[in-house]
């Protein structure tokens, strides 16, 4: 019981239905998300690690990237629903889709991103 209360708690905020939605999409860094979202890296960080926790996200490192992305396999079956009814739920949704228009620009701008994220540098 106690897994299913925590995915519910996951998903009762925007922020993490956005970043859920992102993440479907493909495999993201956190500049990724923060430019995606076009929130800061607090955020993005805090959110993702709430996803992770509740056990819908997979973290990959690589040198100095830690990337995330929704792991279907590795996840209860419960989950998996869940994160089905969300995609589609949320697939005409206009912040959803302004969210991945952004996502399709974003770059990974490496470590101090959210320094130049806020500088408005992308090098």
């Amino acid at each position: 019981m106690r897994n299913l209360v925590n995915n519910f708690k996951a998903l009762s905020d925007e922020t993490r239905l956005r970043i859920l939605n992102v993440l479907l999409e493909r495999e993201c860094c956190v500049c990724e998300v923060m430019q995606a979202l076009d929130i800061s890296q607090t955020r993005a960080s805090r959110n993702l690690n709430i996803l992770y926790d509740a056990g819908f996200l997979r973290l990959r490192k690589v040198g100095s990237w830690a990337l995330y992305s929704v792991s279907k396999d590795e996840m209860e079956s419960h989950a998996v629903r869940l994160v089905e009814t969300l995609a589609a739920a949320i697939e005409r949704n206009p912040v959803a889709r302004a969210d991945l228009e952004r996502l399709r620009k974003a770059e990974r701008v490496g470590p101090g991103c959210a320094e130049r994220m806020r500088s408005g540098r992308k090098s």
